[in-house]
C-alpha cells in the first residue's frame, strides 16, 4: 500500500485534487502518519464548480481559503464505511463537522454521495465522492 496522496496520484481520478492539495501545502500533512479519512472529490466533482472557481482558489492569496476547504474532506482517525453508516456526523480537520446520512442504499456526506469506499492507504482510507463539499 502507499500513503493518502501516493494512492491517490495513482487513481488517476484525482489529478485536480493532487493539485490543489499541492497549491494548499497540505500534500506533507496528508503524507504523514495519519490516520486519515478523506473524502476525495473526483476531477468530475471538481468541473462542476463554477467556472474559474478553481483556478482563483489555487492562487497564492487564497491558500488559506482553499486549505479551509481541502481540511473540510478529512476527518482524524480510519473511519471505514462499515462505520460512516453509524454515524450522523464527523468532525473535520477544518473544525467543522460535516453531515453524514445513510439513504438511498447510499452514504452522502454533505450531500455528496460516496461513488466508492473504502480505498485503503498506509495512512488512512479515502472514499470517492461526486462533489466538492463547501464549509458553512
Amino acid at each position: 500500500m502507499s500513503d493518502i496522496i501516493d494512492t491517490a496520484v495513482a487513481n488517476g481520478n484525482f489529478k485536480t485534487l493532487a493539485t490543489a492539495v499541492g497549491a494548499a501545502g497540505l500534500a506533507e500533512t496528508l503524507k504523514g502518519a495519519g490516520p486519515f479519512t478523506v473524502f476525495a472529490p473526483t476531477d468530475a466533482a471538481f468541473a462542476k464548480l463554477p467556472a474559474g472557481t478553481l483556478e482563483s482558489l489555487t492562487k497564492p492569496e487564497n491558500k488559506a481559503k482553499l486549505s479551509n476547504i481541502l481540511t473540510y474532506h478529512v476527518l482524524s482517525g480510519k473511519v471505514l464505511a462499515a462505520d460512516a453508516k453509524k454515524m450522523t456526523s464527523g468532525k473535520t480537520v477544518q473544525g467543522q463537522s460535516v453531515r453524514i446520512e445513510s439513504k438511498d442504499g447510499g452514504v452522502h456526506i454533505d450531500g455528496a454521495l460516496v461513488t466508492t469506499a473504502d480505498i485503503l492507504c498506509d495512512n488512512g482510507v479515502i472514499h470517492v465522492i461526486d462533489t466538492v463539499m463547501q464549509p458553512k
